[in-house]
C-alpha cells in the first residue's frame, strides 16, 4: 500500500472575482442558461423577481413576478416556468398570460430550487419559510400537467440535476449537508432508485445548496455559508474548489458562447455585515465545460 499523501484539491482562487450583474438580490438563486434566447435567467426569491441577462449584449430585464419566486426556467416555444409560494406557474413570452399549472397552497410553504429533466418535466422543490424538518418535498410536474412526489419530507429542497446520459439524477436538501443520487430512467416518467449519499460537505464548510452538471458528469455545488463552489467528480471525489468573496453563494450553472462560463448566483439575507458583493451574480469564464439544459415542454 502506497504511504504517498492524498494531494489536495486543485483549487481556483478568485482573488478579483468577475462581476456579471451587481446587484442587492435578497436571496439571489436558481441560474439558468436560456440558450433560445442568449441569456441567463436566475431570481431574487424574496425580491419576487425573475432577472435576464445577456453578457453578449449587456442587456438585462426584469419580471416582477406574483408572489415568491424560488425558480424560473424557459419554456419550449418561449415564456417562463416559475415555482412560487403557493406552487407552479407559466408566463407566455412577453411576460403576460399567467396561469397556474399546479396551485397547491400550503401555510409557510413556498417553492425553492427546480430544474428540468431531460424529458422536458419539472422537477420543482419546496421548503417551509422557518425550515420545518420534513415540511418540504421535490415533485415531477410532467408537460401534460401530472405530478409525482419524487422525493418527500425533505426539509430544504435545492439543486437537482441530471448525468449528461440522463441515468443518474443528484439532489441537495441543504441542512443535511449532503448531495444524494439516484438511478433514474428518462423515458420512465421520473422513476428513481432509492437515494443513495453522493457527496457530504463536512461540518465548518458550508451547506450543499445549488448544483449544475458538467459534460464529464461532475457535479457543481454552491456551499451556503461556504463562500465556495466545490466540483465532485462522477465517483464523489472533491478535485476543484472555486473559493469566493461572498459567504453565500446559492447555485451555478454555465452559460455563455459554448457553455464555459460558470455563473454563482448569491444571497445577503441574514447576514449582519455582508460584502459589498453580497446578491450580486458572478462569473468565472473558462471554468469548465457545461451541458445544453432542455426547455420544460409544457
Amino acid at each position: 500500500m502506497s504511504s504517498a499523501a492524498t494531494p489536495p484539491p486543485t483549487t481556483v482562487r478568485l482573488t478579483s472575482p468577475e462581476v456579471a450583474v451587481r446587484g442587492p438580490a435578497t436571496l439571489g438563486e436558481g441560474p439558468t442558461w436560456d440558450a433560445a434566447a442568449g441569456r441567463l435567467l436566475w431570481v431574487d426569491i424574496l425580491g419576487s423577481r425573475v432577472h435576464g441577462y445577456d453578457p453578449a449584449t449587456g442587456h438585462r430585464t426584469v419580471l416582477t413576478t406574483e408572489q415568491h419566486v424560488g425558480a424560473a426556467k424557459p419554456r419550449t416555444g418561449g415564456g417562463l416556468v416559475v415555482n412560487l409560494r403557493d406552487g407552479v406557474a407559466a408566463y407566455g413570452p412577453d411576460g403576460s398570460g399567467f396561469r397556474w399549472l399546479l396551485h397547491e397552497p400550503v401555510p409557510g410553504r413556498r417553492g425553492n430550487d427546480a430544474a428540468v429533466a431531460p424529458d422536458g418535466s419539472l422537477w420543482a422543490g419546496t421548503m417551509h419559510y422557518d425550515e420545518k424538518p420534513g415540511g418540504g418535498s421535490l415533485v415531477r410536474l410532467a408537460p401534460d400537467g401530472a405530478t409525482a412526489v419524487i422525493r418527500p419530507e425533505v426539509t430544504v429542497s435545492n439543486g437537482v440535476g441530471w448525468s449528461p446520459d440522463g441515468t443518474l439524477v443528484y439532489h441537495a436538501d441543504t441542512p443535511t449537508g449532503t448531495v444524494c443520487v439516484a438511478d433514474t430512467r428518462p423515458a420512465d416518467e421520473g422513476h428513481v432508485s432509492p437515494w443513495r449519499p453522493f457527496a457530504t460537505v463536512e461540518p465548518g464548510a458550508g451547506f450543499p445548496d445549488g448544483l449544475t452538471v458538467d459534460a464529464e458528469g461532475a457535479v457543481w455545488v454552491a456551499l451556503w455559508d461556504g463562500g465556495a463552489v466545490r466540483r465532485y467528480t462522477p465517483d464523489g471525489r472533491l478535485d476543484r474548489v472555486v473559493e469566493l468573496p461572498v459567504s453565500r453563494p446559492t447555485a451555478c450553472a454555465f452559460g455563455g458562447a459554448g457553455l464555459r462560463d460558470l455563473y454563482i448566483t448569491s444571497a445577503r439575507v441574514g447576514l449582519a455585515a455582508p460584502h459589498p458583493l453580497a446578491g450580486s451574480l458572478l462569473v468565472v469564464p473558462g471554468a469548465g465545460q457545461g451541458v445544453a439544459q432542455p426547455a420544460f415542454a409544457g
